[in-house]
């Protein structure tokens, strides 16, 4: 989870900011969860996310200036391999398509005023909702919250 995780998120930052701050624009997402500010799974996991949305406020505060956007969407309930071997007992009525999180990518980077977002955490069902894009299925899953994870 921290080499796959955090410092694959780090490194590939690393190496994307040099252009980025050439170029004096650009875009980092770092994909993380809930588990980050809840018990969820286990320990690894809960801080391997925490330390992603502490990376992700960290290096937007140094690349502010330099134009780049940094941010940590939190996608739903992602409908996975792993994920869609457990739908026979999984309530899968407010999943997201692996796709939903590249849209979600898609209309931050389309984004002229993204810096809004950047150090933030967001939940990418709120992106949808916000940008007015939609799963492949045509639907818009309900943003969770804290309390529903």
């Amino acid at each position: 989870m921290f080499d796959a995780g955090v410092r694959a998120h780090y490194y590939a930052s690393q190496l994307a900011a040099r252009s980025m701050v050439a170029c004096r624009r650009g875009l980092i997402v770092n994909i993380s969860f809930w588990a980050a500010q809840k018990h969820i799974g286990n320990v690894a996991y809960g801080v391997s996310k925490a330390a992603t949305d502490k990376m992700t406020a960290d290096v937007a505060t140094e690349l502010r200036p330099h134009g780049v956007t940094v941010v940590s969407p939190y996608p739903g309930l992602v409908r996975t391999e792993k994920v869609m071997q457990a739908a026979t007992w999984l309530d899968l009525s407010n999943s997201e398509s692996p796709e939903f999180l590249g849209r979600t990518v898609t209309a931050l980077a389309a984004d002229s005023e993204v810096m809004r977002h950047t150090g933030g955490v967001r939940v990418a069902a709120s992106l949808a909702i916000e940008y007015g894009f939609d799963d492949i299925d045509g639907k818009v899953p309900r943003p969770l919250i804290l309390t529903d994870v």
